[in-house]
């Protein structure tokens, strides 16, 4: 190891901070639109090419750049919003830094064009690696392009481990919608290979730009939230309880307008919903906090997306108060009284506890198939065996006494059942231990084992009567098309429908009654995370393991005794019977050594 100090070449730190600020092309476009927006620009145009590893070009109608600042766009730490120290304290502007062009023209081939309104030509400029290899006088009209080409080019480490380019067309698309979410008075509009993949033109309110970024269908199952508490002042929009994601990817929060991740508002949305979803599910959010500038650090992270409050508790109470009085119904104001009035009124959700709790329904009629047998009225207390009658046999298998640790060898059909506990966990007991079972993982498990072996084949499938119909954020149809013919060969059969909606002709059998835009969105997140396309069977699983999830049954369901008979005599069949498909365990062993030592016998 080299012990001896030495100054970093201007060309190594450059590709240093491209790094921290450069992780994807979705970095690019996030970087030059907010760059476009900051020089007034009504008007943007993003072309990608690749998903936006080829090229990025984006062409705003904002106030362009001097010729004699031209070089100093691609100068490290050269910026128009701070002047002097104090300004980091006022910064309305996106960027500020004075980072991002320079760390982009380290790593491609930069091509721009801008003029300033009264200037009679413009200025071209080309830089390749942060060099400036041609500058010159042109014709284009107000305004700036500007083109990147040729990326990560004097960085391939960095390239490979990009993913595939309909994952990263989708990365982009975020970025670009979240700035759209932001702005509604800009219109954008992004294309990809000749086709427009996003327009929307410019909006005079935050529930018009929700509903053409995101679809009417969106904007229907959102609730309108305002409120204030000090100097901070909250507005935006909810997605009612019966409308949740997998993850957090549906939360948008804004400070001052500034796009930002933060666990704190993670953490008061999740507070506000607690008791009203199901555990994993997260609501969606668009949230906007107006704060004064002196009280929000935003110079705490170089791509800008965290912030730190300087009166967190202030802002947490904010959101969890303002979130559950309008879940509550207490009250639901317009939060944009000048735009469109979308979400259901206050009165429907006070009973959300209730209207939550039915969506665990699967049993429709007693004569609904579930664990391959039809539901009857329910049994004595034994176990029934594999002919239905109630006969035990009395062949305990060997346990291990130390709890939590499931055995490959467990017969589940030989246990003793004796009942269900709070709607959700099946007890059993044999003459060495007590064993507690989790109706939900074990059954996922079941599924997923059999969509497995029957994606080899022709699944069992269900034409729908009536097609459903499904939305898709822009971006996301692109990258949903890419895998129709996987999502075909598992069941899911679905063809285009106008632009960015599809219409889902078929599903598999056991999905019947499933909330099919709920699974398309957790599809979609699955497919966006794994990536590439050489990666196939491991988003496969990933979604069988959604429809085994979705296709489960799930808590607070009352099992009869030839249902659970039928669900341990499919788990005795399958391997793997110790974990559900995302790693939980199915069960958990009470030996007669934990049972006394819980009672003090030992």
């Amino acid at each position: 190891m080299r012990e001896k100090i030495v100054v970093m070449s201007e060309d190594l730190s450059n590709r240093i901070a491209a790094g921290e600020v450069i992780e994807r092309p979705a970095s690019i476009v996030k970087e030059l639109v907010e760059n476009a927006l900051d020089a007034g620009a009504t008007d943007i145009l993003v072309q990608l090419e690749g998903g936006g590893k080829h090229s990025v070009k984006v062409v705003d109608n904002g106030r362009g750049i001097e010729r004699d600042d031209v070089p100093l766009v691609f100068e490290r730490h050269a910026t128009s919003k701070i002047y002097t120290f104090e300004d980091i304290y006022e910064i309305d502007s996106f960027g500020f830094r004075g980072e991002a062009v320079a760390s982009i023209a380290s790593i491609s081939v930069i091509e721009i064009l801008t003029r300033r309104e009264g200037s009679l030509s413009g200025t071209r400029a080309v830089v390749r690696g942060g060099r400036i290899e041609e500058i010159a006088d042109a014709g284009c009209p107000v305004g700036t392009s500007i083109a990147i080409s040729d990326i990560f080019y004097s960085t391939p480490a960095r390239m490979k481990f990009m993913k595939g380019d309909s994952t990263e067309q989708a990365h982009c698309m975020d970025a670009i919608m979240r700035l759209a979410l932001s702005n509604p008075e800009v219109k954008i509009r992004v294309v990809s290979k000749g086709r427009t993949i996003l327009a929307v033109p410019k909006a005079v309110s935050m529930s018009e730009r929700i509903a053409l970024v995101f679809g009417e269908d969106f904007g229907s199952h959102m609730l309108a939230v305002e409120g204030q508490k000090g100097d901070a002042k909250l507005r935006g929009f909810v997605s009612m309880p019966d409308r949740t994601r997998a993850n957090t990817k549906g939360q948008f929060y804004f400070v001052n307008n500034r796009f930002i991740r933060d666990r704190l508002l993670n953490h008061s949305v999740i507070t506000a919903y607690r008791r009203l979803i199901e555990p994993r599910r997260f609501p969606s959010v668009v949230l906007f906090i107006d704060i004064p500038a002196p009280d929000v650090d935003i110079n705490v992270h170089p791509a800008k997306m965290e912030v730190r409050f300087k009166n967190a508790g202030e802002v947490y109470g904010l959101v969890t108060e303002t979130l559950i009085k309008t879940l509550a119904g207490e009250s639901v104001p317009a939060a944009d009284s000048s735009g469109l009035s979308f979400g259901a009124p206050a009165d429907s959700y006070k009973g959300g506890v209730q209207n939550t709790l039915k969506r665990y329904t699967v049993l429709s009629g007693p004569e609904k198939r579930i664990f391959g047998m039809n539901v009857s009225e329910r049994g004595a207390g034994r176990m029934p065996d594999s002919s239905g009658g109630n006969k035990y046999e009395k062949k305990p298998p060997d346990f291990f006494s130390e709890r939590d640790v499931p055995q490959e060898t467990m017969n589940f059909s030989s246990l003793e059942y004796l009942g269900q506990i709070a709607g959700t966990y099946l007890a059993f007991s044999s003459a060495e231990a007590f064993i507690l079972m989790d109706q939900h993982a074990a059954h996922e498990r079941v599924l997923f084992e059999r969509l497995k072996a029957s994606s080899k084949e022709s699944p069992p499938v269900q034409g729908l009567l009536l097609p459903e119909v499904v939305n898709l954020q822009p971006g996301r149809f692109d990258l949903l098309m890419h895998y129709t013919e996987m999502l075909r060969e598992i069941g899911i059969g679905m063809e285009q429908y106008g632009e960015n909606t599809i219409l889902i002709k078929q599903i598999p059998a056991f999905l019947a009654g499933c909330n099919l835009e709920t699974l398309i969105s957790d599809i979609l997140e699955e497919i966006r995370d794994t990536g590439k396309a050489d990666n196939v069977d491991e988003i496969k699983d990933k979604i069988l393991t959604i429809m085994a999830c979705k296709g489960a049954v799930k808590a607070n369901h009352t099992l009869t005794d030839p249902e659970v008979a039928a669900l341990c005599k499919d788990l005795d069949s399958i391997p793997f019977a110790a974990t559900c498909p995302h790693g939980r365990p199915l069960y958990t062993v009470f030996g007669i050594r934990d049972l006394e030592k819980i009672f003090k016998r030992r």
